[in-house]
């Protein structure tokens, strides 16, 4: 299936690869511990949780949001070699397309894809939930996303709930509101109460100072009291969510996830839409990066290596511009999220396209 040369540039592309990822593992791993470093001696956190909880999942971390850009500096510092020891002239001097010389890079591409795009939905949420559960207890106590002000919710297909303030220390809310309806959409049951508060003991949520109207046609009782035991279909981890709740979730577990936040009418999924996009997006992005690193090297310049990776830096800062450019829109201007995530994608094909018609062939 391959012939030498292809085995030869295959070789070069994997160890390149996995050598720049080692590097930059080694360079995040030094920069994070030199942050962390009060917290975890102030916290008096066990050598054990930091190396096997956290940074043991924080390099597969780190990893699965660079690989792209591995791959762009990979085919890049490789190639620029090949082009200046006059290889890349020599394959086409002897009569070997463009065409043909990006196969080896194309599969090579391919097998770095494959292990981003399984890493991507697997393996590292998989890795994040050690991670993410160390951070939260010893590093960002606070890093909660979510409302804390006139939150509405179905907790099932009949029941609402709103609540008008939420206090997260305590799980306490202030002002909160049950309306349950009938299958034809009319109220059978509304509960007022001046607080709910959680109670992690029994599991169930005690509301104070309450007033309950039945509603039954147009007949109507009223009830009221000071304390009552609620059974409702929600605890306080579906209210107080942490900024890094879809790092910890696999993809199967965050479509899941959609689909009960859209049932209770909750605006909270945009973000997690998005993860799941970027999760199959980022995998295709090598494909696309190789290619323009093939094309951008393969010339021999006079500016060698050196103003190859300055090119290549310029092409990998841009997309990463483009890529949160167009995600915020999608969180926060209504804009679709896999149109939000595919269009750095979309418009480097089109940058693609023009450096191999540019390429030397």
């Amino acid at each position: 299936m391959f012939k030498t040369l292809d085995r030869y540039i295959i070789r070069k592309y994997l160890t390149t690869f996995f050598f720049t990822a080692m590097i930059f593992s080694l360079i995040a791993v030094v920069i994070d511990f030199s942050e962390k470093i009060d917290d975890f001696i102030e916290g008096d956190i066990p050598t054990g949780a930091i190396f096997w909880d956290y940074y043991l999942n924080y390099v597969p971390f780190i990893n699965g949001l660079l690989w792209p850009l591995y791959a762009l500096i990979t085919t890049i510092f490789f190639t620029s070699r090949m082009a200046y020891n006059s290889e890349i002239i020599s394959m086409i001097g002897g009569g070997m397309s463009f065409y043909r010389l990006a196969r080896p890079y194309l599969f090579s591409a391919l097998v770095v894809a494959g292990i981003h795009y399984a890493s991507n939905h697997y393996l590292i949420p998989r890795g994040n939930k050690a991670r993410t559960a160390f951070e939260n207890t010893y590093i960002w106590t606070n890093n909660y996303d979510n409302k804390t002000k006139d939150i509405h919710m179905f907790v099932d297909d009949s029941t609402k709930i709103y609540i008008r303030r939420y206090s997260l220390p305590d799980s306490t809310g202030h002002d909160f509101t049950i309306e349950r309806l009938r299958p034809n959409n009319e109220l059978q049951y509304k509960l007022f109460a001046a607080r709910v508060k959680w109670n992690g003991i029994t599991g169930k949520w005690q509301v104070s100072n309450y007033r309950i109207r039945h509603i039954d046609g147009l007949t109507e009782r009223l009830e009221h009291g000071v304390k009552m035991d609620t059974m409702l279909n929600f605890t306080p981890g579906d209210i107080e969510r942490r900024d890094n709740l879809k790092e910890a979730m696999t993809t199967p577990e965050m479509k899941i996830f959609i689909e009960r936040e859209k049932q209770r009418g909750s605006e909270y999924y945009d973000k997690f839409e998005v993860e799941v996009h970027r999760r199959s997006a980022e995998p295709f992005t090598i494909f696309i990066l190789t290619l323009i690193g093939l094309s951008v090297a393969s010339r021999k310049v006079r500016g060698g290596m050196g103003l190859h990776l300055a090119l290549g830096a310029g092409l990998g800062g841009m997309y990463i511009f483009l890529s949160k450019f167009s995600t915020t829109f999608s969180t926060n201007a209504g804009l679709p999220p896999a149109i939000g995530v595919w269009i750095p994608n979309l418009i480097f094909i089109a940058v693609t396209l023009w450096l191999i018609w540019r390429a030397q062939k």
